[in-house]
């Protein structure tokens, strides 16, 4: 064909003899002026200027400003854009219609494309660059386009070319268009004034782009970088280089942050609570608070909803539009018309229906339309998920505030608990973020359902309501299936408590499990727990396993019983009606199966919207007005108080109550004049409750002077520490009031509200009043390091914190701690003795710079020691010489000498106020009373000061901790440093590769698991399923390819059975694929399930069997994890991302093959498809991993803040640092839904890019089937496959990074099932072994060398003793000498290296260690008990009687209290023996051990933790039951071993000494003697 810009069919086709705007051809010429001028003018722009850039930096995102009517212009050039697509196809068509080749019908089209891409491309970069002059060439071509379309349309008015003609209707649109272009760029002159103006207006960048920190860039890019999450190129790409961290993401836009949200949601509900403050029993309406603050969003994304649903059924009647005219004879086109004599222009033009009847057109519509839909319907999941993110941030604010307001009654009372707290913060907010993510489906989806209803009726007549029928009728079966799935996952959980408790228990007392060789017998109990939890796991699978068979299953029966039953009614079965009809049904099944789910959430929110009401109308804490710092001065009267000059410093070596008796007045320290003049805190006439309309304090009224130290004393219960609280305000007042001195307002700091971003703490402010350093009986610390414990939010100061740390004796516990006083302690770091806890509490008290201080009862965890050094040097010496106000509860009546005002309290009421001179002239019988009981303290101290403190043995505790596992750290740096000097030659390509090479390992691990028999049957049973599948619509081909048939009295009977033929193949091959859904659903949940069975059996069994130095160096937390979220994860989220992965690869597989086979060419547009596909999977899945560990990271500390807050909450109001806690509260939240929005961005990121290239995919099938001129069935086959790729080509990336993050628990727990176990054989047959050994107790230590681990120094030496049978030996020596380390080693617990010990002529090294271990009994320092009962605690092994169980109890003084319980040998024992006391837990692992009968006892430490009382009673024991066994006593008392037959002295692993004690005494330079000394 010939090829001319008019064409050259006729002559006219140039003549302008009527004018040149009368001829068309002209006209469409005159048309390319306007897109020449753009380019000519933007080209060298967009190249010179902005080339010239191309070296320098990437302009930084501070300088990108929106002009004015920003959004509004991309959407207009977007739907110009379109417009000109249509224009060009239009054109095309018409050409094809002509005898010559017309370019003027669609070159000015594809130039107005050009133009308008350019001109969007031109304005980005002005944009920008800021520099809106250059605009004024878009403006110019704007009307210059204008102009020439408006003379266009004239034209066609002209020539009688009216509506019913295409071109026409698009010259039209093409005119508002460029109109309202031009309207945009005059409102940018208008406003920003940047010509024709004098004052250029100058515009700042949002504060949000000012701020370099902010790099969440959605709400500030352009229209198409929003649409298609090009700005997350940038993160997404630089994953692969490093890892994705805090300090890639940034911070949240303003707007975005959980402040901001928490004032909208806040005002909303503020506004509901004067609605109904008039009514009452009515409060304030959650809901509408939500929708009033986040309703705007949520309907934008319906909006988005709607019009990608819409959408979403171009693909249907896009493939009936190009198949059906495939099944009839006459061609589509007609060309070479012949044109209309009365036509000016000598144009063929087409109408839409015409247009719209073109193959080709249709495939590149529903390219278009699918691009469209993805894009909207990525839009509408992404502003879902960013309104449901900013929900739950408000929320969280919301809840936070109410619990720095919260009653103390009421969390004391039980009405609101920490569980409870934690629910709403952890599940209820969740609830809620969830259902606005579903919430546009809620009310999109009916209409989806209906459009699609409508649609079938219009294809396939009555039948549509057969398989509409099905759908809707086993609907309710997929409902009942999901709500028995979340029955048995919570029955599953509550199993997995109870056995994550049961392995907690193991592992906190593995060493006395393995000591008494009872690992089988407590792992067995927790397999127990394990199969009932594994019963439930079966219940889980199974109806996961249905439900996904469901979902599989449902659309098959519904089409089989539709395409049978429209067959049946003998009408005309079409590839066309059936293809198109096979896509609906695949649109039509998800909203019904997805309703199910969005009303169940709906009922979820529902419930945690009730739960969130009641928690937020709770009773608050009263406000008191000295706690806003605004009090009116009170005028209080002064105490009546002695002076003194100097504090008085504690003396040990005089008894107590002489103290008490020679205490003089006249030795107080002179007041200061003011102090005279005011008290600090008053309470008059106060009587006050906990909320239980009791009163706990009644008739109070005291006062608390200034500057002066009060003392509060009285018995257990008597309100001591309520009054602190009352004076706190944080018990309910019944009456009476509590005055607080005024704070002068140059000293004032009244908490700053929320909006304030201020919290900065004025190192050079004055004591606050307002503010109390308040030191809680029990102690509280924060998930942070020692020092940030401390600090407490206070600026560091060096002086004075190594002032309070030696005050409290806490540097040698911080020497201790692995990265000193930067370590991290609480929940998430090294675990503190209560003592250790309890001396960072009083620090903190003691390092704020408050005026009043209260201090709970400090000395309650502290051993006599450190009480008299924490009184001395930090009470009496730091506080007092500061002049601050300090309130002391104690018991320690000893210190009453040193106080200046003391309140004695009995029975929640006053018992008498003043000195203790006062009280010794007026209440004789009290002070008698105090005398008596210094008595009994001072027996107690003539037993503390002859042993080792608590403290020494808290931190030899530590010591112990740390040793092994800074070992095992040395260790492991100096193997990264070697792997970091061999990897140096490397590049970063090597790292790259290793951070996205799939772990395949790890997946072969866990298909493995579950066995090989179930692996083959779920590979081939998916196979064979997918096969079936598309044998089934290949056959639908055959079947509507079939001859139609006319039934009549003369129809073949043999044509007959051929039609009943098809239906019954069609049938068997469904009915094959439904069974096949079942089969492969259920094979991939058994195979999960049995994998999930054996690596947690395997785990256990090498957890209990790994040596003790495995849990020394390894953290609990660690190995709890592997059992919990690790297990978990192996349990229940594996298996169901596992089948996704399979199911969605192979539908996309079988896809591309069947598409393949139809169309071989379909290659060459395959492989650059598959290799974007392949980058795109691969940068993502590295994102994404990053992504969701950081969500995972940001999340866990912003829980603990909410415990912390609620555990903390008196302390935290008393020091006033709710405004600190709050902040913090917000950044955290801030930093969790920064991840969040990340990620969520990141899911949008892949999958509007893997939509796009299904869209491709489409076309491409699409255009190549019309093009290779296949079947009708075999082009309508393609073409629902293809779209099937649309729908499952992001899927296949999603579940193949969710699966690469899950299959890490399985990489974490095969680590561990690498541990090596200890070596429980022997050289000798248990059977050789005598049933008595040992009979007589005899041991001989042989030249014994002894250490930890193989990599670590001894830690004994050439050892060598002998023990007779039956003697008394006494093992001692200096803290680090190696004396439980010979402990451990007759129990092989340590590696004997060299040497041996021989137990009654056996080498133990010999022995199996069951035999070993079961014929030794020990006693450790930490009486240890199980959850259970008191007889499985004796002996679990059940070999003893009643009466042999009653006796070891008789002989533990415990028979009483026991036979005092209810069941007696079978009472319940808490977790830990929480329900005994620490004394009655060491007597009952006596009674343990005595049960054991065993001829050799050893006491580690036995004593260490329990008191004198106690300790005597076990003394006798062991000298009376044990008269006729060797007892082993390593002992930390020296004075506990001076009665035994024979001493061991150690120091730095030697045995230095040994001899009787007696000879040892005798040598005074002995070392033994020197202990002795040491300890008197």
């Amino acid at each position: 064909m010939s090829l001319s810009f008019c064409g050259n069919d006729r002559n006219t086709s140039y003549n302008v003899d009527e004018g040149v705007l009368n001829n068309g051809c002209f006209v469409d010429a005159l048309n390319l002026v306007p897109h020449v001028f753009l380019l000519f003018i933007t080209f060298p722009i967009l190249f010179i200027g902005w080339g010239s850039q191309s070296s320098k930096v990437q302009i930084h995102h501070n300088t990108w400003l929106h002009f004015p009517g920003h959004n509004l212009r991309w959407l207009l050039t977007f739907i110009l854009l379109f417009v000109h697509v249509c224009e060009i196809s239009e054109g095309i068509v018409s050409d094809g219609h002509m005898k010559s080749r017309h370019l003027h019908l669609f070159m000015p089209a594809l130039m107005g494309f050009i133009a308008a891409t350019t001109s969007i491309v031109y304005y980005h970069n002005i944009e920008t660059s800021n520099f809106p002059k250059l605009l004024l060439a878009l403006f110019f071509y704007w009307v210059l386009a204008f102009i020439t379309k408006t003379v266009k349309l004239v034209f066609y008015c002209r020539s009688d070319i009216g509506i019913t003609k295409l071109r026409f209707c698009i010259t039209a649109l093409l005119v508002i268009l460029y109109g309202l272009l031009m309207a945009v760029e005059m409102n940018v002159i208008r406003v920003r004034k940047y010509v024709f103006f004098k004052n250029q207006q100058k515009v700042k960048p949002p504060e949000d782009l000012q701020d370099l920190g902010v790099r969440f860039l959605q709400p500030f890019v352009n229209l198409l970088s929003k649409a298609t999450y090009w700005w997350m190129n940038t993160v997404i790409i630089s994953a692969h280089k490093r890892p994705i961290d805090l300090k890639i993401v940034g911070k949240l836009p303003i707007a975005m942050r959980a402040r901001t949200n928490y004032f909208c949601l806040k005002d909303a509900y503020e506004e509901q609570k004067k609605k109904v403050f008039d009514q009452p029993g009515s409060t304030p309406s959650m809901w509408l608070s939500m929708y009033r603050a986040f309703g705007r969003p949520i309907l934008l994304s319906s909006m988005f909803r709607y019009l990608a649903d819409l959408l979403g059924f171009a693909g249907p009647l896009c493939i009936y539009g190009i198949v059906n005219p495939m099944g009839h004879d006459q061609p589509q086109n007609q060309t070479n018309v012949p044109a209309n004599p009365n036509n000016p222009t000598d144009v063929y033009y087409i109408s839409s229906k015409q247009f719209l009847e073109n193959s080709y057109v249709l495939a590149v519509l529903l390219f278009l339309a699918l691009i469209l839909q993805r894009t909207f319907l990525q839009a509408s999941y992404y502003v879902a998920i960013e309104t449901g993110i900013n929900l739950r941030g408000a929320l969280l604010a919301m809840i936070y505030n109410k619990i720095l307001r919260l009653s103390t009654s009421n969390m004391s009372m039980g009405e609101m608990n920490l569980g409870q707290i934690n629910n709403l913060v952890a599940i209820e907010t969740n609830q809620l973020m969830w259902f606005l993510f579903l919430c546009p489906n809620l009310w999109a989806m009916p209409i989806q359902i209906i459009m699609g209803v409508v649609l079938l009726y219009y294809f396939l007549d009555k039948s549509a309501l057969v398989g509409a029928a099905v759908i809707v009728l086993l609907a309710p079966i997929q409902y009942f299936i999901a709500t028995k799935l979340a029955d048995a996952q919570k029955n599953t959980l509550d199993y997995s408590t109870e056995r994550l408790k049961k392995t907690n228990e193991i592992l906190k007392g593995i060493k006395l499990l393995k000591l008494y060789s009872w690992e089988t017998i407590f792992c067995h109990n927790v397999e127990d727990t394990r199969m009932k939890e594994l019963r439930s796991l079966k219940s889980f699978a199974v109806y996961t396993s249905l439900s996904i068979f469901m979902n599989t299953a449902i659309p098959i029966a519904a089409v089989l019983a539709t395409f049978v039953v429209y067959d049946l009614l003998k009408m005309q079965f079409t590839p066309a009606v059936a293809f198109a009809s096979l896509s609906l049904f695949h649109i039509l099944v998800t909203p019904l199966f997805l309703l199910s789910t969005v009303v169940r959430f709906a009922v979820k929110a529902m419930i945690s919207v009730q739960k969130l009401n009641e928690f937020f109308v709770s009773d608050e804490i009263r406000e008191e007005s000295w706690r806003n710092g605004t009090s009116s001065s009170v005028s209080l009267e002064p105490c009546k108080k002695h002076t003194t000059a100097h504090t008085k410093v504690i003396n040990r070596k005089q008894p107590l109550r002489y103290q008490l008796e020679t205490h003089d007045q006249s030795f107080r320290r002179q007041l200061r004049p003011t102090e005279t003049e005011e008290v600090a805190v008053k309470i008059a006439n106060g009587c006050f409750s906990w909320g239980s309309g009791m009163a706990t304090l009644s008739d109070i009224n005291i006062r608390i002077p200034t500057g002066q130290l009060t003392m509060i004393v009285g018995q257990v219960g008597c309100g001591k520490s309520s009054l602190l609280l009352a004076a706190l305000g944080e018990m309910q007042t019944i009456s009476g009031k509590v005055y607080w001195s005024k704070l002068p307002e140059s000293d004032m700091k009244v908490d700053e509200p929320l909006s304030e971003a201020d919290s900065s703490f004025e190192a050079n402010r004055s004591k606050n009043r307002n503010s109390v350093a308040y030191a809680a009986q029990k102690p509280w610390l924060l998930n942070a390091t020692v020092e940030e414990n401390i600090t407490f939010g206070s600026p560091f100061v060096k002086q004075r914190y190594k002032a309070v740390t030696d005050a409290c004796s806490l540097q040698p516990d911080i020497d201790l701690l692995p990265f000193g006083d930067q370590t991290e302690i609480g929940e998430r770091g090294i675990n503190l003795s209560g003592g250790q806890r309890q001396r960072i509490c009083v620090a903190r008290a003691l390092y704020q710079n408050t005026n009043i201080v209260f201090l709970d009862d400090p000395f309650s965890a502290l051993d006599i020691h450190l009480s008299d050094h924490l009184m001395q040097e930090g009470i009496l010496k730091f506080l007092q010489e500061d002049k601050r106000t300090v309130v002391l509860v104690t018991h320690k009546l000893q210190y009453l000498t040193h106080a200046d005002w003391i309140i004695a309290m009995k029975d929640g009421t006053i018992l008498r106020e003043g000195t203790l001179k006062d009280i010794q002239n007026n209440d004789t019988e009290l002070y008698e009373h105090w005398k008596t009981l210094m008595n009994r303290q001072d027996q107690e101290l003539e037993k503390d000061t002859d042993i080792d403190n608590q403290t020494t043995l808290e931190r030899k505790t530590l010591r112990r901790a740390m040793y092994l596992r800074e070992a095992k750290s040395q260790m492991e740096d100096e193997d990264e440093e070697e792997e970091n000097e061999e990897e140096d030659d490397d590049d970063m390509s090597t790292v790259m590769r290793l951070r996205t090479n799939l772990p395949w390992r790890a997946c072969w691990k866990y298909l493995t698991s579950g066995g090989f028999s179930l692996l083959f049957l779920m590979i081939f049973s998916k196979l064979i399923k997918h096969a079936v599948f598309v044998a089934t619509d290949c056959w639908l081909i055959v079947w509507t390819s079939k001859p139609e048939i006319q039934v009549n009295q003369t129809t073949d009977s043999t044509e007959m059975e051929s039609f009943n033929q098809y239906v019954a193949v069609f049938s068997i091959l469904s009915v094959t694929g439904i069974i096949l859904c079942l089969v492969t659903s259920l094979t991939v949940e058994w195979m999960g399930f049995s994998a999930a069975k054996n690596l947690h059996h395997n785990l256990l069994n090498k957890i209990i069997l790994a040596p003790i130095s495995f849990f020394d160096t390894t953290p609990l937390g660690q190995i709890l994890n592997r059992f919990s979220a690790d297990t978990n994860i192996i349990d229940q989220h594996i298996p169901p991302a596992l089948e996704s992965l399979t199911r969605s690869t192979l539908l996309c597989l079988s896809a591309i093959g069947l598409i393949f086979y139809a169309i071989p060419k379909f290659i060459i547009i395959l492989v650059p498809l598959l290799i974007a596909f392949y980058f795109i999977q691969k940068y993502f899945r590295v994102a994404s991993k990053d992504l969701q560990e950081l969500d995972d990271t940001t999340q866990l500390p912003l829980l603990c803040h909410f415990s912390e807050t609620a555990e903390g909450l008196t302390t935290i109001r008393a020091f006033r640092h709710e405004f600190r806690f709050r902040e913090r509260m917000l950044e955290l939240t801030d930093t969790n839904n920064i991840a969040y929005l990340f990620l969520s961005a990141a899911n949008r990121w892949l999958e509007v890019r893997t939509d796009y290239l299904g869209a491709f995919i489409v076309l491409t099938a699409a255009v190549g089937s019309i093009t290779c001129k296949l079947t009708p069935g075999l082009v309508g086959l393609s073409l629902t496959y293809a779209l099937t790729i649309t729908n499952y080509l992001n899927w296949v990336v999603r579940n193949l990074a969710d699966l690469e993050v899950q299959i890490g628990a399985v990489k974490k727990v095969n680590s561990f099932l690498s541990t090596e176990s200890e070596n429980y054989e022997g050289s000798i047959d248990p059977s050789q072994v005598p049933e008595d050994w040992p009979q007589h107790g005899e041991i001989r230590i042989q030249d014994l060398c002894v250490r930890y681990d193989s990599s670590l120094k001894p830690v004994l030496k050439h050892v060598k003793a002998y023990i007779h049978p039956g003697q008394k030996v006494g093992i001692c020596g200096r803290t680090g000498s190696g004396k439980s380390s010979l402990s451990l080693a007759f129990f092989r617990m340590v590696d004997i290296f060299e040497g041996k010990i021989v137990i009654d002529n056996i080498d133990i090294t010999k022995l199996p260690l069951q035999t070993l271990r079961s014929r030794l009994s020990i006693i450790l320092q930490d009486p240890i008990l199980f959850s259970g009962s008191i007889r499985f605690n004796l002996d679990p092994e059940c070999k003893c009687n009643d009466d042999r169980l009653w006796e070891a109890l008789e002989i533990a003084q415990l028979k009483n209290r026991v036979k005092a319980l209810p069941g007696g040998l079978d009472a319940l024992v808490t977790e830990g023996g929480e329900n005994f006391s620490v004394g009655q837990r060491q007597l009952f692992c006596l009674a343990r051990a005595f049960v054991r009968k065993s001829s050799i006892l050893i006491m580690d430490e036995a004593t260490a933790s329990i008191d004198m009382a106690t300790e005597n009673i076990l003394q006798k024991v062991v000298m009376t039951a044990f008269a006729d066994r060797t007892v082993v006593t390593i002992a930390h008392r020296v004075s506990s071993i001076l009665d035994a037959d024979l001493v061991l002295v150690f120091c730095e692993g030697i045995l230095v000494e040994c001899d009787i004690p007696s000879n040892l005494l005798a040598q005074q330079e002995s070392l033994f003697a020197c202990l002795v000394k040491a300890h008197k």
